[in-house]
């Protein structure tokens, strides 16, 4: 595996430079992100390709005093689980995002990721303490001033969770050309039933995730954490 998130055979192209340097940020800056920008990443990530034009995504922009309600209802709901493992029951993910059964070589990258990120911030396996309050910044959106809940009409089928990620990955690229980073969310998609009422989604509309948009505090010890990718030679095969 490579190691290095720079690793590009023409490191000066700007569109290769905002892939390459989009991250999963844990730890953002206070400062807020203006309205017009918010709606620029918008309006140029619906450039994204969909099934025959379908553009399944409906985004709902939070900040201020929605975005911190919504922090507490779901940080208490989490809370309340840790304290009373029987309500998790309450809290199910409309779709499953990870597999029923971990296989090599997944397993072993979940690990990886997982190992390194506590590892970084020195939470060992059994600091349940440590390892629950982390688990809870996501629902805090890293402390990013703007969190993103996007949902899909739940007529649609998986295809168009497939366009969905392609309208996501343009979101975090073009933040990259504003100085912002992201961090898309799964995290938040066990909590849709006090998600979806609190941003006024009608009841034909799913939860996709989740995601926290703003400017990263580069001195976070966090936000050093880059995972690593398998080389191209390794997932490609030229067929002859």
């Amino acid at each position: 595996m490579s190691n290095s998130p720079a690793n590009t055979t023409n490191a000066v192209n700007p569109v290769d430079q905002a892939i390459i340097s989009r991250m999963s940020a844990r730890a953002f800056l206070p400062q807020a992100v203006d309205r017009a920008i918010i709606m620029h990443l918008l309006e140029v990530s619906s450039r994204a390709p969909s099934g025959t034009n379908t553009q399944p995504w409906k985004v709902y922009v939070l900040q201020g005093a929605t975005r911190d309600t919504l922090v507490d209802k779901v940080c208490n709901a989490h809370d309340a689980i840790r304290a009373n493992p029987e309500l998790a029951s309450e809290y199910k993910e409309e779709y499953a995002y990870y597999p029923e059964k971990w296989v090599s070589p997944y397993i072993e990258r979940r690990r990886e990721n997982g190992w390194g990120l506590y590892g970084l911030l020195g939470i060992g396996k059994g600091d349940k303490d440590k390892m629950h309050a982390q688990h809870q910044r996501n629902y805090r959106f890293f402390d990013a001033p703007v969190g993103l809940m996007f949902t899909i009409d739940r007529v649609l089928n998986r295809g168009s969770l497939v366009d969905y990620g392609m309208f996501l990955q343009n979101i975090m690229v073009a933040a990259r050309g504003h100085g912002l980073h992201s961090c898309p969310q799964a995290a938040w998609n066990g909590f849709s039933k006090i998600i979806l009422p609190h941003i006024g989604a009608g009841p034909d509309e799913m939860l996709v995730c989740g995601m926290a948009l703003g400017y990263a505090d580069e001195s976070a010890l966090v936000n050093t954490f880059h995972t690593p990718r398998v080389s191209a030679e390794e997932f490609t095969t030229w067929v002859a």
